[in-house]
Order: C-alpha cells, then sequence, then structure tokens
C-alpha cells in the first residue's frame, strides 16, 4: 500500500514564523508571554508551555501584567489590544503573519473612506476578531453561502469584502458572485493566502485518487477543518486526527493508497510520524 503526502501540507510561512519567534526568544531567557495560543495546534502550545511560555486570554489579564515579553499570535490581535499593550510597561513582539497584517490595513482604510465592511470568515475566530478590531464602520461576518444569500445589504452603501486568510478557496467565490448578482456595490479583494489555496488544492487532489485520507491538525484550527471538509467531499474514508494516538484507520481491503494532508499548524515531525505509522501498520 502506498503512502502518499500531498504536495503541500503542514507549517505555512507564518505559523512557522511565529513559531520560530517564540522558540527564539526562548533561548533568551526571557519571561514570555502569548496572547492566545501562538497557533491552533495544541501539541505545539503543550511543548511551549512546558519550556516556560504563558499564555494570556484575556484583555483583563493582559492589563495585569507587570513584566515580561508579549508575543502577538499569528492570528493577529484588534487594535485595542496594540493600545492595551502600548500603556504596559512590556517589550511587544509582533509574529502576526503579514498576510493577516495586510488586511487589517484593507479594512482599517476602506472603513475610514465610508465602506461597510463583510468578512467572509468564522465568526468567533480569533483571525476574524482580530480583523474587525480594525474596522471604524459597520461589519459583518459571513461564513456559508446560506448566509450571503439571505443577508439583506443597503443598496445606497459600498461594501470591501475581505476573506480569513484560510478560508474555502471554492466557497468564497461562491459567496462573491451572490453579491454581484444582486448587483451590490462592492469592492473584493481575495484575501485567502496563496498557502491556503494551494495546500486546499492538492488536498482536493489526492483526496480524489485515494481510497483513504488523513488530515492532520489541531482541532480548533479553522484551516484544517476545512481541509477535512473538502477531502471528505471526494474521499468517504476521511479520517482528521491531531495526535498519533487519534489514529484508528478502518481501511477498505482492497486499499491501495493512503493520502496525507496537514493544516498550516502541524510541525512536519508528527506529519513524518504518521506516515511511517500508517507504511508500518498497515
Amino acid at each position: 500500500m502506498e503512502v502518499r503526502l500531498a504536495d503541500c501540507a503542514g507549517f505555512c510561512f507564518g505559523v512557522k514564523r511565529a513559531v520560530d519567534t517564540v522558540y527564539e526568544q526562548i533561548k533568551l531567557g526571557k519571561t514570555i508571554y502569548t496572547y492566545g495560543p501562538i497557533v491552533h495546534n495544541d501539541e505545539v502550545v503543550r511543548d511551549l508551555i512546558e519550556k516556560g511560555v504563558r499564555v494570556v486570554e484575556s484583555k483583563e489579564e493582559l492589563k495585569l501584567l507587570q513584566e515580561g515579553s508579549v508575543i502577538i499570535r499569528a492570528h493577529g490581535v484588534s487594535k485595542e489590544i496594540y493600545r492595551i499593550l502600548e500603556e504596559q510597561t512590556l517589550e511587544v513582539i509582533d509574529a502576526t503573519c503579514p498576510f493577516v497584517k495586510r488586511i487589517h490595513k484593507i479594512v482599517e482604510k476602506a472603513s475610514e473612506e465610508g465602506d461597510h465592511i463583510i468578512i467572509i470568515g468564522n465568526a468567533g475566530h480569533p483571525e476574524v476578531e482580530g480583523i474587525m478590531g480594525w474596522c471604524k464602520a459597520p461589519v459583518y461576518v459571513l461564513d456559508s453561502v446560506e448566509q450571503a444569500k439571505s443577508i439583506t445589504l443597503d443598496e445606497g452603501v459600498r461594501y470591501c469584502v475581505v476573506a480569513q486568510t484560510t478560508f474555502n478557496y471554492n466557497k468564497f467565490h461562491s459567496m462573491v458572485e451572490i453579491f454581484k448578482k444582486r448587483m451590490y456595490n462592492i469592492s473584493v479583494v481575495n484575501t485567502i493566502c496563496n498557502a491556503t489555496e494551494d495546500r486546499q488544492r492538492a488536498a482536493k487532489a489526492l483526496a480524489t485518487v485515494a481510497d483513504a485520507m488523513i488530515v492532520i491538525g489541531g482541532r480548533h484550527s479553522s484551516n484544517t477543518q476545512k481541509l477535512y471538509e473538502i477531502c471528505k467531499e471526494e474521499c468517504d474514508n476521511t479520517y482528521f486526527i491531531q495526535t498519533l494516538e487519534d489514529l484508528h484507520l478502518e481501511l477498505p481491503k482492497a486499499a491501495r493508497l493512503v493520502g496525507v494532508t496537514a493544516g498550516a499548524s502541524t510541525p512536519n515531525k508528527l506529519i513524518e510520524e504518521v506516515q511511517n505509522y500508517v507504511r508500518i501498520n498497515f
């Protein structure tokens, strides 16, 4: 049986940059905090905590800090969080993904010019909450074709449409087409990062020919959940795992190809462990 890794899988540029930043600061012997988990992968976060990194979960907790270095997570934060950090006597190390930073600038400028903002993404996701924190005008968060069809927008208002960087590429374009058909006055900026598009396309291509697919990533990882959805549409035998311990395969007897893909916050070491385990045990 062949075990094949998708052409694009695992750490993306923004996540690698953020994780490397934390490990570099650990080597300097500092007292380190991250505002929220640095990435959505429990294994990575657990290792950092074991090395002394502390996770700050709220604005109130952040305001109580008296010393140390605060690293801003890859997902980015609102403008208010930057203001709070400026008022504290703390070192701030910004590990926000540059592609997320770009969205902050887009929505801030557009809303200053009077546009209302539509974010195509998952409400409650830290990246989306951070983007909302840079909007100075009304903002809407939509994550499905059904929501795009049901929402009623003001025909006299101009809207700027952006996307969560890890959103489903095809779903984003389907939702945008709905707005265009309804003749709304919109300006669309496709802010899904290239790594996300490449990862989703590679996962789909592999899932179409695989007898089973294994998707590796954190349970709270939005981009990994979307990879699972994409693979499941193409391959019934699709499994979502966070660690090797979660791997309980029930492969068809005639299975000849098992595909593997992984979310943007999944370390290469874990991907290799899963591949090797499947090769040896199945």
